[in-house]
């Protein structure tokens, strides 16, 4: 009897402990969530970190918006994209709404050799923060041996979704160093927190990103440069095929107001409050129970895809 009570000792400060450390942690969560979300925290960020900003897949949905939303605060933009026609379109559209200088490059981000062509069209520009948006998903989901061409598919998500990121990266940090000052943000994806069957390469992809931008974090903080993984759910875009916002499916307008709170306070991100709650009832699941789930909808969608496009 009396040897079993050092050890119902020494389990009562375990528990006692773990209890404790829950309950500052989702203080620290809940005090988090009331200064971005209810004190309505504005990012410093504008042209004392650089005059200039660089935005890839800016001509479209949350590209778009974080070009808008920088060119507001004071920020000249440089858009990066695919089209030409659509990069000159919103290039006038952000000269003429926030009166700041604008440059556009048309690049394609499936292609390897590119980046050349970027590193001469940001030559002796002083940039302070880059916004690594360019992506690209499946047009449904789909198993991985099924996927249509599938050989340039797995290229071209690689290079558009993980290589633009690195390489961007590559091209815009020096500067950031030598300055000692400026903020990189990566669009990742909640498909990046969690495994998602059949959306399998992109789910990877944007694992990498997540993976990558916390480790950059770390690397360059005490730098002076902050590196924000911002993991969406559902927006209002082209690419997620969606038209109309909800509660849970902002508008890329939306979602980018609401994410620019968190720059500078949080490296990691959901960017949007729903989502966020989101995040976390998901995260409490077991994995069997989030890997069921997340193949369940993804069956469903291909399904009705399919049934779709043979109908046509």
């Amino acid at each position: 009897m009396e040897s079993a009570l050092p050890a119902a000792g020494f389990l009562y400060w375990v528990g006692a402990g773990t209890v404790a450390y829950l309950a500052l942690r989702i203080s620290y969560s809940l005090f988090m969530a009331f200064r971005m979300w209810g004190l309505g925290h504005e990012a410093e960020v504008g042209p004392e970190l650089g005059e200039w900003a660089v935005v890839t897949g800016s001509t479209d949905g949350i590209g778009k918006s974080y070009a808008n939303e920088l060119a507001k605060r004071g920020m000249k933009i440089v858009l990066i994209s695919r089209s030409q026609d659509k990069l000159n379109q919103v290039s006038s559209e952000i000269r003429e709404k926030f009166k700041v200088e604008t440059r556009t490059i048309a690049v394609d981000f499936t292609l390897e050799d590119i980046y050349d062509k970027i590193k001469v069209g940001l030559a002796g520009l002083q940039i302070g923060v880059l916004v690594n948006n360019v992506g690209q998903s499946y047009q449904y989901p789909e198993y991985f041996l099924d996927i249509p061409d599938l050989d340039n598919f797995v290229k071209n998500l690689i290079n558009i979704n993980v290589l633009s990121v690195c390489q961007m990266t590559r091209l815009v940090l020096p500067g950031m160093i030598e300055r000692s000052k400026g903020v990189i943000v990566n669009l990742s994806s909640a498909s990046g927190m969690f495994p998602v069957p059949l959306l399998t390469i992109y789910s990877a992809c944007k694992a990498f990103v997540d993976f990558f931008s916390q480790c950059l974090h770390e690397e360059y903080k005490s730098k002076g440069i902050f590196v924000q993984s911002v993991l969406p759910f559902y927006v209002a875009t082209n690419m997620a095929k969606i038209r109309t916002p909800k509660l849970h499916i902002p508008s890329a307008g939306s979602f980018v107001k609401a994410a620019m709170k968190t720059l500078c306070l949080e490296s990691r991100t959901n960017g949007y409050l729903v989502h966020s709650l989101l995040a976390f009832i998901i995260s409490i699941l077991p994995s069997w129970l989030q890997f069921a789930t997340f193949m369940n909808l993804n069956k469903s969608l291909r399904a009705r895809y399919l049934k779709r496009t043979k109908k046509n």
